[in-house]
């Protein structure tokens, strides 16, 4: 007697995610370790001559911006092993790994310069508002969308200022390559977010919206808080302030258009 054939079921076509993985590949090229910062042979921020009076003004300046910092990836791992979490596809998944080390390592570099630095300065409570918002998001696309193609791609100009405002030390070094690792994370949370939205209801579709006009109000605050020690900066700067925020803000929007979200409701005033 013949054993029946039980036909080989179709092979699940999983191109959509090429691009996920593609930069899965990506950031295991760009991975690195906080051991090959330049820790012995630049110092750790700019180094100045003066009283003890500016020398102390400047020192609290740069520990304020490597504390936001600090602030804002440790806020991001929570956020990166959530998305790792939740992830319901095995492509997305592998990419979050990398993310969740990523972050972790980020956070490793900014303790160390942190301590190099002087210590802790004043917390940024915008951040956290921001966190508490992601964090809370009910879908992966929400976070997905929030966290990779909004706020990723907007902090990358920062680290772009930073870098060109610390020539020759260990933070110009650490903000250069955050460049790369940010720049990798949007892409891959751009290819990810085409996939969730391809079949994505309206009703998917809108909360992305509503949830960026939640986020953004309070990203506008964050982008243009100053602490104490950077208020008088602050003060100087904020019509270049304003201008490269409304930049980045549209930048933002023309991303979310070409996911193919409704942008008409999207409030960017600032």
């Amino acid at each position: 007697m013949e054993t029946a054939q039980v036909p080989e079921k179709p092979a699940e076509d999983r191109s959509a995610y090429a691009g996920v993985l593609r930069y899965y590949e990506l950031a295991k090229k760009a991975e690195w370790q906080v051991r090959d910062l330049p820790w012995k042979e630049l110092p750790p921020i700019p180094q100045y001559k003066g009283s003890p009076q500016k020398l102390a003004r400047r020192l609290d300046l740069w520990r304020s911006v490597i504390t936001q910092q600090l602030q804002a990836d440790e806020l991001a791992v929570e956020m990166a092993t959530q998305l790792f979490s939740m992830a319901p596809d095995p492509e997305a998944k592998l990419y979050y790994t990398t993310m969740v080390q990523d972050e972790s390592r980020h956070t490793e570099a900014w303790l160390r310069l942190t301590e190099a630095a002087g210590g802790r300065a004043e917390s940024d409570p915008y951040l956290d508002q921001m966190a508490k918002m992601q964090l809370g998001a009910d879908t992966i696309e929400e976070k997905v969308f929030l966290m990779q193609v909004f706020y990723e791609r907007l902090i990358i100009p920062r680290f772009r200022l930073i870098a060109r405002s610390s020539k020759g030390t260990v933070l110009e070094d650490l903000c250069n390559r955050l460049t790369v690792d940010d720049g990798i994370h949007h892409g891959s949370g751009m290819a990810y977010a085409k996939v969730l939205l391809t079949d994505a209801p309206t009703k998917t579709k809108r909360r992305l919206i509503e949830g960026a006009n939640r986020m953004l109000p309070i990203f506008v605050q964050h982008a243009l808080w100053r602490p104490k020690a950077r208020e008088f900066i602050g003060s100087l700067m904020r019509d270049t302030d304003e201008r490269r925020l409304r930049e980045d803000l549209d930048q933002g929007v023309r991303l979310a258009q070409s996911l193919g979200l409704d942008v008409s409701d999207v409030n960017i005033s600032i």
